[in-house]
C-alpha cells in the first residue's frame, strides 16, 4: 500500500519498554528513493534530542493508532551516538549508528530493498571501524553523505517540465513495505486549479540543488493528461501500471541528474 510521508510524521515509536518520541521527518537517498532513517524527537525523557532510527529496528506498523514498534531499548537510545540532526548526516555519523546498533550499511556496490520489518540491506560494514571512517573521511567533498535528503527539505521544491512549469512538490508516496518513495506529489497550483499529479521519481532527470528545482523528463501536456489521483482513494497495481504506461514505462535515463 501507498502511503503519504505527511500522514506519517507524528507516529510514535515504541520502544520494547516504552515509547521512545514521535517521528518528526524521513531521510532517503536521492539515487534509490529507500527511507534511510526516521528522525524522532524524543520528548521530555530523553530532554527533546532527536535521533535517527532506521527502518531497519522497525518490527510491526500499527497503522490505525499510528505506532511504530521497534526491536530497541530506551536505553539502547538514550546511549547512542549523539548527532546532531539539524545538520548534514556525514558517512562517519552512519557507520558509528551502524556499529553502535547495529544496523546493516546500504552503500556499496548494491541496493537494499528491505522496508519496515524487513531485513533486506547489504551487509554489516566489515572493516574494523577506524579504518572505515578513515576510508570514507579520504576526500573532503565527501565528510557528509550528499545523497542523504531530507523530506521535509525537498518539500516546497519547484517541478519543471521539458516545456514549461507544472507546479511544486506537495508529499511523497512511499510503498509501506519496502519503504521507498515510489511517487512525487505535486501541487499544480493555479496551472491546474484543484488538480495533484504524481510523478515517479525515475521521471527526474536533473534536481538543482541550490535553486531547489527539479527538472522531469516529461511535457506539460503529458502531465495534463495524465491519469487523476485522488488522495481519498486508494492506490492499486492498476493505477500504477496506467501511470507508467502513460509515461512510456519510465525508460529515461536519469543517471547524473544531481546537481
Amino acid at each position: 500500500m501507498k502511503r503519504k510521508i505527511k500522514s506519517l510524521t507524528g507516529f510514535s515509536i515504541g520502544a520494547t519498554d516504552g515509547e521512545i518520541g514521535n517521528v518528526k521527518e524521513f531521510y532517503f537517498d536521492d539515487e534509490t528513493w529507500t527511507i534511510r532513517y526516521l528522525i524522532v524527537e524524543t520528548g521530555g525523557w530523553l530532554f527533546g534530542r532527536k535521533v535517527l532510527i532506521s527502518p531497519h529496528s522497525i518490527q510491526h506498523s500499527d497503522w490505525e493508532n499510528k505506532i511504530f514498534e521497534a526491536n530497541l531499548t530506551k536505553e539502547q537510545v538514550r546511549n547512542s551516538p549523539d548527532i546532531d540532526t539539524d545538520k548534514p548526516i556525514s558517512r562517519q555519523h552512519e557507520i558509528l549508528l551502524n556499529q553502535y546498533y547495529p544496523w546493516p550499511s546500504y552503500w556499496g556496490d548494491g541496493l537494499w530493498a528491505g522496508g519496515l520489518g524487513v531485513t533486506g540491506m547489504m551487509a554489516p560494514v566489515t572493516l574494523p571501524l577506524e579504518q572505515a571512517v578513515a576510508e570514507e573521511a579520504k576526500s573532503p567533498n565527501e565528510k557528509y553523505n550528499p545523497h542523504l535528503r531530507s523530506t521535509s527539505a525537498l518539500t516546497g521544491y519547484s517541478i519543471k517540465a521539458t516545456d514549461g512549469d507544472i507546479g511544486e512538490i506537495e508529499d511523497f508516496l512511499i510503498d509501506e513495505d519496502r519503504m521507498k518513495i515510489d511517487f512525487i506529489v505535486v501541487d499544480t497550483g493555479a496551472w491546474l486549479p484543484g488538480k495533484k499529479v504524481l510523478l515517479s521519481p525515475d521521471l527526474i532527470k536533473e534536481i538543482n540543488w541550490n535553486s531547489s528545482k527539479i527538472l522531469v523528463n516529461a511535457t506539460v501536456e503529458q502531465v495534463r493528461t495524465s491519469p487523476e489521483y485522488d488522495a481519498d482513494r486508494p492506490m492499486d497495481d492498476e493505477y500504477v501500471a496506467s501511470h507508467q504506461s502513460h509515461y512510456g514505462g519510465f525508460t529515461h535515463l536519469n543517471q547524473n541528474r544531481n546537481q
